[in-house]
């Protein structure tokens, strides 16, 4: 099966700083976090919405990246990190 985002729902997680979101491989679940420098937003400048605004801007990027990184093999979570979009 492939890595699909029927749901656009995503929440912040003020405790990981980022931005959490689900694909789904079939009928599983694949549970996303993304950091804050991931989404160009600074350690001191973190706001739950500028990075809910940051990640709705690159939301077709951030999938795109995800579908890359869970084609590496299914794991518990995937956390999306700076080093993963250059």
């Amino acid at each position: 099966m492939t890595l699909t985002f029927p749901n656009s729902s995503r929440s912040y997680d003020e405790e990981r700083g980022g931005v959490r979101f689900t694909g789904y491989d079939g009928m599983f679940e694949v549970p996303f976090l993304v950091e804050a420098e991931a989404l160009g937003q600074g350690s001191g400048a973190i706001s739950e919405a500028g990075l809910l605004s940051a990640f709705d801007a690159a939301r077709s990027s951030i999938h795109d990246v995800a579908k890359e990184r869970y084609s590496g093999g299914r794991r518990t979570r995937y956390i999306l990190t700076a080093a993963d979009f250059r």
